[in-house]
């Protein structure tokens, strides 16, 4: 899903986006976001700051694969409504 964004740059920097977008067939907003997309991708995993309450709360709940979560919804179920 697309999101608006509005920016504020020098008109000098609008004017050559602009230029180098038609120049290259594209848009400036393909421009802006491929240049994002490249300058967060390592930022792709977020992590809270260290020793943080989000941080400690995070160690205490496991990693738990698809099949885990379907065992322990089916145990849940089982002593909700029994056998």
């Amino acid at each position: 899903m697309k999101k608006k964004l509005t920016l504020t740059i020098e008109e000098s920097i609008s004017k050559r986006a602009k230029r180098l977008a038609k120049r290259e067939g594209t848009s400036v907003s393909e421009i802006v976001e491929q240049y994002l997309a490249e300058k967060t991708s390592e930022d792709t995993e977020w992590k809270p700051k260290e020793n943080s309450w989000t941080a400690k709360m995070l160690g205490s709940i496991p990693d738990l694969k698809e099949s885990d979560i379907k065992k322990i919804k089916e145990k849940e179920i089982l002593k909700k409504y029994g056998d």
